[in-house]
């Protein structure tokens, strides 16, 4: 058997976890969350939200960002994560698989263990120069399109899977014809980022792309940093509800002792506080009262679910049977 070396990023974070500052603070309550790539400014509000309740009272929360798929290697590589927030169903059940997540994860907390949700948008030049609307805009040879790579980023696959949905809608079912579509989609994206970030970094500050597609929340944080002078939304009449699972990683907070924290953590995430700072960071929520505060700031859109693919399950079976999660060039060659 080849044992695996961690990876240059688990050793970064190791190193850090154990530097002599960290050893100093030895006996102070800590917590690492290892999150999704788009997710920094998000926790950065509700972090010290926590902290100043009392179950979180003097504990020092750590972050580490990158692409959800990614970022599940990373942990079972030696990231040492107390908690997961991450934006695939997938990525904390391979953790589970493994040994690392409770086998029962998604009856840990309400809604299947994800407190918010999302969906793939669209983000477009100002004025919208190509007249994109919808996601048969998408593949029009005069339009270059922007999205993560579906192997290394939940976001990127949430954004194929919502693809293909209207594809199969268009066509009927007629998976001959949806495939086509999906080829002349994928055809039109110039470069692949490894996660959202570097996506809509390669969109607004490279000024790479026609359109950018990434969940909502993220279009609404680029309008909020980059202005209406440069950029608009643009939220397609037919998406994919994008679930944003979380779990304790239990094998590594039994060895801590930070099993309660964690868990405290994640509940925290379901309150009313939490829930509006989320529905401020353009996430959907489950709270009816936040929901009902923020209504304006969330179209109505149509979504399909991963059921529409048979579950996650069935899913990851055509991924591995599928070139555009095998390779990097993300040629496709399967429904997703």
């Amino acid at each position: 058997m080849i044992r695996r070396l961690p990876s240059l990023a688990v050793l970064a974070s190791l190193a850090l976890l154990s530097s002599p500052a960290a050893a100093e603070d030895k006996g102070k309550a800590e917590l690492l969350n290892v999150s999704y790539d788009i997710a920094r400014e998000l926790f950065q509000q509700i972090n010290p939200a926590f902290q100043a309740t009392a179950a979180g009272k003097g504990v020092e929360i750590k972050q580490s960002h990158a692409g959800s798929s990614k970022q599940a290697r990373a942990i079972l590589e030696g990231l040492p994560a107390d908690v997961v927030t991450f934006n695939q169903v997938t990525d904390v059940q391979v953790l589970a698989d493994r040994g690392f997540v409770r086998k029962d994860w998604q009856s840990a907390y309400p809604f299947g263990a994800s407190p918010y949700f999302s969906l793939p948008a669209f983000v477009v030049r100002k004025g919208n120069p190509k007249g994109i609307k919808n996601w048969d805009d998408l593949v029009r040879p005069d339009v270059k399109v922007i999205f993560p790579n579906p192997k290394t980023s939940g976001n990127g696959r949430y954004t194929y899977l919502a693809a293909y949905a209207f594809a199969l809608e268009k066509y009927k079912g007629d998976q001959v014809q949806a495939k086509e579509f999906m080829k002349k989609l994928v055809a039109n994206v110039p470069v692949f980022d490894t996660g959202g970030r570097g996506a809509t970094t390669t969109f607004v500050e490279r000024a790479t792309g026609d359109v950018l597609i990434t969940f909502e929340a993220e279009v609404g944080g680029v309008l909020k940093e980059f202005g209406a002078d440069k950029v608009e939304p643009v939220i397609p009449p037919v998406s994919v509800l994008a679930e944003f699972p979380v779990a304790v990683v239990d094998k590594v907070a039994a060895k801590k002792g930070s099993a309660k924290l964690a868990e405290a953590y994640l509940g925290f995430l379901y309150n009313d506080e939490a829930q509006d700072i989320l529905a401020r960071n353009f996430y959907r929520v489950r709270s009816d009262k936040v929901a009902k505060k923020y209504a304006a700031l969330f179209p109505q859109v149509r979504l399909y679910t991963v059921e529409l693919f048979g579950g996650w399950e069935n899913i990851s079976k055509i991924r591995r049977r599928s070139v555009i999660w095998a390779s990097s060039s993300c040629c496709p060659s399967a429904p997703c």
